[in-house]
């Protein structure tokens, strides 16, 4: 059983892996924490399913926040005497990153990437609805050769709600009908079927490119708001809430094991 942790700008997902099979799951916050309070939450949250440190084979982390990568690291090592493999520079992913600077790629793009190419054949596109909602494409050799990066649909309903002096905040959900008969409607339905049309005319643009080299081109979705929106639209053909915490065990167990 390894523990897996992706770490993202507003929320962190910690996963115990037994191969490709998630066996627990938690999301926390991402916010400043000293390095104690993180190791404690961890030994919290596996003391809670009576899962003892000694039980954990390995660590793998996956970071876009780099002030809390220390911390995370760090409260590995003292709280559950391991020492976390970091996706970065120098991890074995298997893919070749054809983009022109591959070092500014995002660590969870690439699992992601490498997380559907192992389940899927290329080309793919793959949509991650995080604080911002990234768009990776690979292309039919298994090549990660670059995508898009939108607002995620949270910072859209949180920045109508600063921005404007009347308008209030509301639960993103799929509203009852696209046309809103009160204020609180009106939101939920333009953030909604608003986000739903960026989402299905960037993968559809996306496939049309990596069409070019291929007959198929695969949509795949995953993170916190994949289950509302992937699911909805036509332009995604598969849904993996998990595929981060997937992909990160792959690579623990390709950089360890050698699999």
């Amino acid at each position: 059983m390894i523990l897996v942790i992706d770490v993202g700008n507003s929320q962190m997902v910690l996963g115990l892996m037994d191969g490709d099979e998630v066996q627990e799951r938690w999301r926390i916050s991402t916010h400043r924490r000293t390095t104690d309070e993180f190791g404690m939450q961890l030994v919290q949250l596996l003391n809670h399913i009576g899962f003892g440190k000694g039980a954990l084979e390995g660590a793998i982390v996956s970071c876009v926040v780099p002030s809390s990568l220390f911390t995370i690291t760090k409260g590995c090592r003292r709280y559950l005497d391991l020492e976390p493999l970091v996706v970065g520079s120098g991890i074995k992913t298997g893919m070749r990153i054809k983009t022109d600077n591959p070092r500014e790629v995002g660590a969870d793009r690439i699992v992601n990437s490498v997380a559907a190419l192992a389940k899927w054949p290329g080309p793919l596109v793959v949509v991650d609805f995080g604080t911002a909602t990234t768009f990776d494409c690979v292309n039919a050799n298994g090549d990660y050769v670059g995508g898009a990066i939108a607002p995620g649909l949270q910072i859209s309903a949180d920045a109508l709600f600063s921005r404007t002096a009347k308008l209030p905040r509301v639960e993103v959900r799929q509203p009852r009908s696209v046309i809103g008969h009160n204020t609180n409607d009106s939101i939920q339905s333009g953030l909604y079927y608003g986000y739903l049309g960026l989402v299905e005319r960037l993968a559809r643009e996306c496939k049309a490119e990596l069409s070019q080299e291929a007959d198929s081109v695969r949509c795949v979705a995953t993170g916190g708001f994949s289950n509302l929106l992937g699911r909805a639209c036509p332009e995604v053909d598969e849904v993996d809430e998990h595929l981060t915490l997937r992909g990160l065990s792959l690579l623990w167990h390709r950089n360890v094991d050698g699999d």
